[in-house]
């Protein structure tokens, strides 16, 4: 007969606890299909930001990377691109707006793609934090 050794802790240390609750409780509900990336935002604050992308040999990936940005264009306020022949690379800036977690799966995908660099820079875009302040 065997005995059980337990090592490192209390029965379940280390392991995540279990998702409770009804589906689509928490910040997000699943949204219609035809709603882009497909999650409604219920709580989760939004960002305005610059993602940058530096794409190494442009002709090789520009399908993958420009079907990212297609499927994200809900978030997209602006994009620019310019070639930086002396490096070999071309390089895309996109003017953001969403949540985190949208902004996140976008960067996230355009991150998979091999050849594809990104960097993101997020600022809170509620209240006035953004607002010039006025002299008096």
């Amino acid at each position: 007969m065997h005995s059980h050794i337990s090592r490192g802790g209390p029965a379940g240390a280390g392991r995540k606890p279990a998702m409770t609750g009804a589906p689509g409780a928490g910040p997000y509900r699943r949204a219609s299909p035809s709603w882009g990336h497909g999650y409604d935002m219920v709580s989760q604050e939004k960002r305005i930001g610059v993602v940058a992308l530096a794409i190494h040999d442009r002709q090789a990936r520009a399908a993958s990377v420009n079907n990212v940005i297609s499927q994200y264009a809900d978030l997209v306020v602006g994009r620019m691109g310019v070639p930086y022949r002396e490096r070999g690379l071309s390089i895309i800036a996109l003017l953001v707006d969403g949540s985190t977690d949208a902004l996140g799966a976008m960067t996230g995908k355009l991150g998979n793609i091999p050849g594809v660099k990104v960097r993101s820079v997020l600022l809170t875009a509620a209240g006035q934090e953004l607002s010039p302040k006025e002299d008096s």
